[in-house]
């Protein structure tokens, strides 16, 4: 899917399919094929899992350390949720957490990106037959 935001002058997602994300950013577009966290403040960082069963809290605590307003969770091609206490990092530093899939993920970065929040989308993008 072909997204188009409004002329945003932070790191967007340009589009979104299976197994792929397009980031832009001064004209620059670059597809990435393995799951990736994006920040409004030009953060980009490999997210290292491939599958939504291997997420550890972890991942979450690396979310923290950068410490946004508020993390946008894609987890995957269809919606689900990590337990709790894998969030517990980013409550301790009162860091809110919305999880959606990851197409729903990526427009909402771009809104919430687009109004100058900061705000990171930690998008897990998974590829034909590792959806778990």
């Amino acid at each position: 899917m072909k997204l188009q935001p409004d002329r945003l002058d932070v790191q967007s997602i340009l589009g979104y399919g299976p197994g792929w994300v397009g980031l832009g950013r001064d004209g620059v577009a670059e597809k990435i094929e393995h799951s990736v966290v994006i920040g409004s403040r030009g953060e980009k960082f490999d997210w290292n899992c491939k599958r939504f069963d291997e997420l550890t809290p972890e991942h979450f605590a690396l979310l923290a350390e950068t410490r946004p307003e508020l993390v946008i969770f894609g987890s995957g091609t269809r919606l689900r949720f990590v337990p709790p206490a894998f969030m517990r990092a980013l409550m301790e530093r009162r860091i809110g957490v919305e999880t959606m899939d990851t197409l729903a993920a990526c427009r909402t970065y771009n809104i919430l990106a687009g109004e100058g929040r900061q705000v990171i989308a930690a998008l897990l993008i998974e590829t034909e037959g590792t959806e778990g």
